[in-house]
């Protein structure tokens, strides 16, 4: 019953820490008739143009204000934040409407150069051959001027920009995208270093969010390291399934909406309780841990670097997380801060005797037996102390609305009958 209560605060917890408000939830009126579907690269979208962002359009630029709250920019108009209703981007930037011949925003980020404090923190926006400065929404003097006079070396009619502040970057840096051709700026030399980013498709915008970099193009993006370029994780993925709030779109049915709703309209990749209690929930690039009362939110990365971002798995056992992720295990110390152990990640298959990728895991309190989610199987794992090779592997199948352990016996080993709740994204032991 106690960890029942947990998990449920922990649903409630993760949706308000994954979920960022809007600023301007509620302050505009709805239009009557819901604009109809546009290409992707459209750019019409001009003042009498009714834009609902979960039709599916492609953003020309994004930008995070001072606050952390992101500007998404199409045509002559401003989403701010990941809800809410469209806005013309001159009520809050008013000397845009001035320039409206230079067309729509290309491109625009938030500087971060504290070597540089009359730039640091101001957001600049790029059309066609200019750039505009503004610093909480008010234009600097002398603005808008040439990109070539601000940036030298950095082309006009750009496609996107992001910031990318050190330590991200070895110094201050702008990352400015056109085309297949891709420049790192640094703020302080003004040198240009020409990049190739291969693993990754061209970006129409770009952005920074709590410390990660995203490449926006078409109605996806994708996860990238700032100066390699490779992308981590399975992507390419679904913006309006991240950046936005959107209860229906594309081809998906009304019950595979609210299956995915469920719990506080959360669902989680994996969750786990050490032996101290301490629960631990992850989310695609994020993990929120629970110990007592105290809620601690931040991004797998952050506290397991090597795993970059999203698991599949997570169980605990003798103070350490196995971390399955595909066919790899990663295993950590637990503590603070976690220590990732020498000679990890392993195959999934030579660590645990399976192949992968399985769907949950778990380990019952003071039990030596690692219970695998993989599709319709239940596979048993037994882990000894003793013997670290012994692997014993024992499939039952089970129904979606719950299985049952059976006593069982096997050696010094015994299995205590343990009911289930089952949901396609996960296991929680009552």
């Amino acid at each position: 019953m106690r960890l029942f209560a947990q998990t449920l605060a922990l649903c409630l917890a993760v949706s308000l820490s994954l979920a960022v408000p809007s600023h301007h939830q509620g302050e505009h009126v709805a239009a009557e008739e819901p604009a109809e579907d546009l290409p992707a690269h459209h750019h019409s979208f001009h003042h009498g143009a009714v834009i609902d962002r979960c039709k599916g359009i492609e953003f020309d630029a994004v930008a995070v204000n001072e606050e952390g709250v992101p500007y998404f920019f199409k045509g002559d108009h401003l989403f701010k934040g990941f809800h809410g209703e469209a806005e013309l981007s001159n009520e809050t930037f008013a000397e845009l409407d001035d320039h409206h011949h230079l067309g729509h925003v290309d491109a625009a980020f938030r500087m971060h150069s504290e070597d540089s404090p009359e730039h640091h923190d101001h957001q600049f926006f790029f059309l066609d051959t200019k750039v505009f400065s503004y610093y909480k929404h008010k234009l600097e003097p002398d603005y808008p001027k040439d990109i070539s006079e601000m940036f030298p070396g950095i082309p006009d009619h750009l496609d996107g920009a992001v910031e990318c502040p050190k330590p991200d970057c070895p110094s201050d840096t702008v990352i400015f995208f056109k085309g297949d051709d891709i420049y790192h700026f640094d703020i302080k030399t003004k040198k240009v270093d020409e990049k190739e980013f291969k693993g990754m498709p061209n970006c129409t915008a770009a952005f920074r969010y709590m410390e990660h970099y995203y490449c926006l193009h078409g109605h996806q993006f994708s996860k990238f390291d700032p100066i390699t370029g490779d992308v981590h994780g399975r992507y390419p993925k679904e913006i309006r399934d991240y950046f936005m709030r959107c209860s229906h779109f594309g081809d998906k049915k009304t019950e595979e909406h609210l299956e995915r709703e469920k719990c506080s309209r959360v669902h989680l990749d994996a969750i786990t309780q050490e032996d101290d209690g301490d629960l631990y929930a992850f989310r695609g690039h994020h993990f929120i841990s629970v110990s007592g009362d105290k809620f601690h939110s931040d991004t797998i990365e952050s506290a397991f670097k090597e795993l970059h971002s999203e698991v599949d798995a997570v169980f605990s056992y003798q103070e350490h997380l196995y971390m399955i992720k595909d066919n790899q295990v990663f295993v950590y110390k637990v503590g603070e801060p976690h220590t990732h152990l020498d000679g990890y990640p392993k195959p999934l298959k030579e660590e645990l005797g399976i192949e992968g990728p399985v769907d949950a895991a778990f380990v019952c309190a003071d039990k030596h037996i690692a219970h695998v989610i993989k599709g319709k199987k239940a596979l048993n794992i037994i882990l000894s102390q003793f013997n670290p090779n012994l692997i014993k592997l024992l499939e039952m199948m089970y129904s979606e609305k719950q299985y049952l352990l059976q006593q069982m016996n096997y050696g010094r080993y015994r299995i205590d009958c343990v009911s289930v709740c089952y949901s396609k994204t996960g296991f929680v032991r009552s």
